[in-house]
């Protein structure tokens, strides 16, 4: 008599992520997801929407008995340059959903278009997670990943990279670099800031940094590379599950010429593993960039990120990525602009591409 119970809908609901009971029994679901990535935890969701003013739409499905079966935490992105969308996770390189059953998936990917149109978003955005259904466009050729182990010490982990790059991170432990942890989160922007505009792309609104560091608690940290006593590299990096995740990093003017860069990623791994960290996770890169020519220097293999989108009419996914040759002019005008006008407009165009 009670079979057609067990073929019942999921309940689907958008979760409160003001509540602290409600957060802590999503994020410890998310937590023993096999496949979650800490941009699935709702204190991502949580920093992005207070850090850059974009509304958060956390979408969890239930069983009948209350249990979770999924989740597809969305952030509603508005902006005047690029557009409209639901992103998950936005201003994160990972997402997209997570469940127990592909029909589950299917069910969150609905509710995700469903909830598109009432926004009046013409396109969803997955970053990962499983295929949504047919309807999706699948783009697996833009971006790749790049994750390897770290080795059981520091002379281990120099005979992990390759010897063209060995070479450099040794030559830069005779350049009296100091190497630093801690909330130095000033240091930390400014040296970002003035990366990004010197790759030509707007910077991040500073509330995002602090939001994150303020939401990740020790779980996220910052190390800083110090010449002299001046900063002039440093990152922001998560921890989730084992793996370090260096996710804002940058120099300034010094930094090439005293291989800052290298000898912060190579003091991050040993920082990582004081912090019982076994894996590291350099992120993501587009095909063909330097940045990814970089990561592989390094000794990391790059594998295929798979995302997906969805539009309206069939139109052709929006394209944020500064990258795209459509945006070669506005991307060599920004890298002559001064960084004090930089850092003044950029956070209100960043705020908007997620």
């Amino acid at each position: 008599m009670n079979a057609p119970l067990l073929t019942r809908p999921l309940g689907l609901r958008a979760a409160d992520l003001g509540d602290a009971i409600e957060r802590a029994r999503v994020a410890a679901w998310v937590r023993d997801h096999p496949e979650a990535t800490p941009f699935h935890l709702p204190a991502w969701s949580v920093a992005v929407a207070r850090g850059c003013r974009q509304k958060s739409h956390y979408l969890v499905a239930e069983r009948g008995n209350g249990d979770i079966a999924g989740v597809l935490p969305l952030t509603e992105m508005h902006s005047p340059l690029f557009g409209r969308a639901l992103v998950s996770a936005g201003f994160g390189v990972g997402g997209g959903i997570l469940a127990d059953t592909a029909a589950t998936v299917r069910e969150l990917a609905e509710a995700a278009w469903t909830l598109a149109g009432r926004l009046s978003c013409p396109s969803v955005e997955l970053r990962g997670g499983a295929l949504p259904g047919p309807d999706w466009h699948v783009d697996d050729t833009t971006y790749l990943g790049f994750v390897r182990d770290l080795a059981e010490d520091d002379e281990a982990e120099l005979l992990a990279i390759p010897r063209k790059q060995r070479a450099e991170v040794r030559r830069s432990f005779t350049n009296d670099l100091e190497i630093v942890t801690g909330e130095d989160a000033t240091t930390h922007y400014r040296l970002y800031a003035e990366s990004v505009r010197n790759l030509g792309t707007p910077v991040f609104p500073r509330t995002l940094f602090s939001e994150v560091l303020n939401e990740f608690g020790p779980s996220a940290d910052i190390l800083t590379v110090r010449h002299q006593g001046a900063g002039v590299a440093s990152v922001l990096s998560l921890y989730w599950k084992g793996v370090v995740h260096p996710y804002w990093g940058g120099g300034g003017d010094a930094a090439r010429a005293l291989r800052a860069n290298d000898a912060m990623y190579f003091g991050l791994m040993r920082h990582a593993r004081a912090r019982g960290c076994t894996r590291f996770d350099f992120g993501r890169s587009k095909a063909g960039t330097g940045a990814a020519a970089f990561k592989k220097n390094w000794g990391f293999e790059p594998e295929p990120l798979t995302y997906f989108s969805r539009t309206a009419g069939g139109a052709v996914p929006r394209k944020v990525n500064p990258l795209d040759p459509k945006y070669s002019l506005q991307v060599k005008a920004w890298k002559r602009m001064p960084l004090w006008l930089a850092n003044r407009v950029g956070p209100w165009i960043a705020q908007g591409l997620g």
